[in-house]
């Protein structure tokens, strides 16, 4: 089992900035590979914005086009934490942000969300 907390949501300003954290705990904690961040604006369906993929020697991250060049993610290991600094913020990255995990049980993969966290971007 795995718990997700996420953090840092919020209203700002366009072009203002945000950091959402995402912290991880429980017995299967040690097992995510996968770590992700998606997000669903009023009236549309749940998207991918970040995904940190565990490798062999580096991680693996990749970003969905609305976001690249304004939003990182991050992992702190020690921490079993992720985060997105989101930068140049848009009204359209309005949305509730979830964190999602997968760990590796095994047999099989089981995948975690958070609650979700408001990012309301608006002047």
């Amino acid at each position: 089992q795995v718990q997700l907390v996420e953090s840092g949501g919020g209203l700002v300003q366009p072009g203002g900035s945000l950091r959402l954290s995402c912290a991880a705990s429980g017995e299967s904690v040690l097992r995510i590979y996968f770590w992700g961040w998606y997000r669903q604006g009023p009236g549309n369906q749940r998207e991918l914005v970040a995904t940190i993929t565990s490798g062999d020697t580096i991680d693996s991250i990749d970003y969905a086009d609305p976001v690249k060049g304004r939003f990182t993610i991050s992992r702190d290991k020690a921490a079993n934490t992720v985060n997105l600094q989101m930068n140049s913020l848009k009204s359209e990255d309005t949305a509730v942000y979830y964190c999602k995990t997968e760990a590796d049980e095994g047999t099989f993969t089981q995948g975690y969300w958070g609650q979700g966290t408001q990012v309301t971007v608006s002047s």
